[in-house]
């Protein structure tokens, strides 16, 4: 069936790009968007034919490299969240064997890793981003991390290198350095928190805040997923606002960041050790942790998150979306010592990386 199919698979992805290309209002950010990803696209397919790679793979690869943003405008974590976001759409096309989804999305994933080697198409992936950064957005500078890999590339297609050096002088920012100086993050996610909850939110994507906290999670049925079950999307919008920047999937686990048990997961992970039990002694929570409730609203474990404002030896006072699953959002006291399985408390110098591999799942 994928060999009958296979003359279609790049015009299918060409019709689903060009597609959500015309939900973008604004025709020059079309045009931009266009020429950009179809410029990476042939860039990758060019280099695939001269590394005696799959120059179709390659070429679909490039066009849905820049799917996240395109979707949300969200521009952190382009390669986990493209990724990500492209994963089901390539499964329910059924145009692709596994491996060729794997190879698809392992390229889109490592995407702004330029500093280590991985497979020949995630390579030709971030070769291609080069090239097309230089050769079509002239008024943009090469990082100067990334200098020495374009030179490499240019000769190897046999095209003159000098001028790469006339660039490298720009001073490049990279966007997960902003956070590492930032300080008493966990007093500005209650903060935000607190105004946010107190405007009884009300899940329904009419209210403009509520399509704000979904934005992350570009499916077309978002709304009805999180539908009475958004205590988790608002966790994660308010730590996206402050600063505690997050993929809206933790690599190779199974659930995304919109639900309680992946936050828990992911404050689980020896990388992170945030989660604290409810039993140790030596912890006491305060304003800015997370709260994970047990069988409070339903006989499922983890079935409720919220943000602390304030806590005494009896109560914590709560900001929370979706309160008592009534879909609305709300500030409240809860028992400390009713239905609590533990909080999260976020180091204030946390910046997410992942440097292990990913493999993408099925």
């Amino acid at each position: 069936m994928i060999s009958d199919k296979k003359s279609r698979r790049l015009d299918f992805v060409q019709s689903l790009v060009f597609d959500n290309l015309l939900l973008v209002k604004n025709s020059l950010k079309q045009h931009q968007f266009w020429s950009q990803l179809s410029g990476v696209s042939n860039f990758a397919s060019m280099l695939a034919i001269r590394r005696g790679q799959d120059s179709e793979i390659a070429a679909i690869a490039g066009l849905l490299h820049n799917y996240y943003f395109v979707k949300t405008g969200i521009k952190t974590f382009p390669g986990h969240n493209s990724a990500d976001a492209v994963r089901p759409i390539l499964r329910s096309s059924e145009l692709f064997s596994d491996e060729e989804m794997s190879i698809i999305l392992r390229s889109i994933f490592y995407q702004d890793d330029q500093q280590r080697s991985h497979g020949p198409y995630e390579e030709i992936l971030k070769d291609a981003i080069l090239l097309q950064m230089y050769f079509h957005n002239t008024d943009r500078h090469v990082p100067t991390t990334d200098i020495h890999r374009l030179q490499n590339v240019l000769r190897e297609l046999g095209m003159p290198e000098e001028t790469v050096k006339a660039v490298a002088t720009a001073n490049h920012i990279d966007s997960k350095l902003i956070n590492s100086h930032r300080e008493d993050r966990r007093s500005m996610l209650a903060d935000y928190a607190e105004t946010l909850a107190k405007k009884n939110i009300i899940g329904v994507p009419e209210n403009e805040v509520y399509r704000e906290i979904c934005k992350y999670w570009p499916d077309a049925d978002i709304y009805k997923v999180l539908e009475s079950n958004w205590c988790a999307a608002f966790v994660y919008h308010c730590c996206m606002q402050v600063g505690i920047l997050l993929p809206i999937r933790y690599p190779n686990h199974m659930y995304r960041l919109a639900g309680v048990g992946a936050l828990l997961d992911w404050a689980k992970l020896p990388e992170t050790g945030f989660f604290y039990d409810v039993n140790q002694e030596e912890f006491n929570p305060a304003r800015g942790d997370i709260v994970i409730f047990e069988k409070l609203l339903s006989d499922q474990s983890h079935d409720h998150i919220g943000i602390v404002l304030a806590c005494d030896d009896h109560q914590i006072k709560v900001a929370e979306g979706n309160v008592n699953n009534k879909n609305v959002s709300g500030v409240l006291y809860r028992d400390r010592s009713h239905c609590i399985l533990g909080y999260i408390r976020i180091g204030d110098s946390y910046q997410y990386q992942f440097y292990g591999e990913y493999i993408p799942i099925p």
